[in-house]
């Protein structure tokens, strides 16, 4: 994915995914930053079809960048596999969660493989959650 013609906050995530930026001494978040938060939030909420766990807590979402001059989410995410029965499930799922903001008008999405997934992109919540399940992770 290319860069985004404006510059966003993001932080890379302990799991290698970014995560929004929190203010800092410089002053609080921008009107972009604070669309991405909410991007993020709704991400939290798009679950697996097939486990009731988030795009975010399995480590599927690579990057999110939001470009307020287009109105636009770019988003990079990733599968646990590449025949994933679920992708346009998930794909669907995530444009219709990030179009229901009110400041995106166009949802892009570039499916990568590498990073590869693996179980440490887990986050812990998830990890948990999978094994209430009795998924072993």
């Amino acid at each position: 994915m290319s860069a985004p013609a404006s510059p966003t906050a993001t932080i890379a995530a302990e799991d290698g995914a970014s995560a929004p930026a929190s203010p800092t001494a410089t002053g609080p978040l921008t009107a972009a930053e604070v669309v991405e938060a909410r991007l993020w939030e709704a991400l939290r909420h798009v679950e697996d079809p097939e486990i009731p766990v988030s795009v975010v807590g399995m480590g599927l979402i690579v990057s999110l960048a939001y470009r307020a001059d287009q109105r636009a989410a770019d988003l990079e995410i990733t599968f646990t596999a590449m025949g994933c029965p679920a992708m346009e499930f998930i794909e669907d799922d995530i444009r219709s969660a990030l179009l229901a903001d009110p400041d995106v008008d166009t949802v892009n999405i570039e499916v990568v493989w590498d990073p590869v997934w693996t179980k440490d992109r887990l986050r812990a919540e998830a990890r948990s959650k999978m094994r209430q399940l009795g998924i072993a992770v």
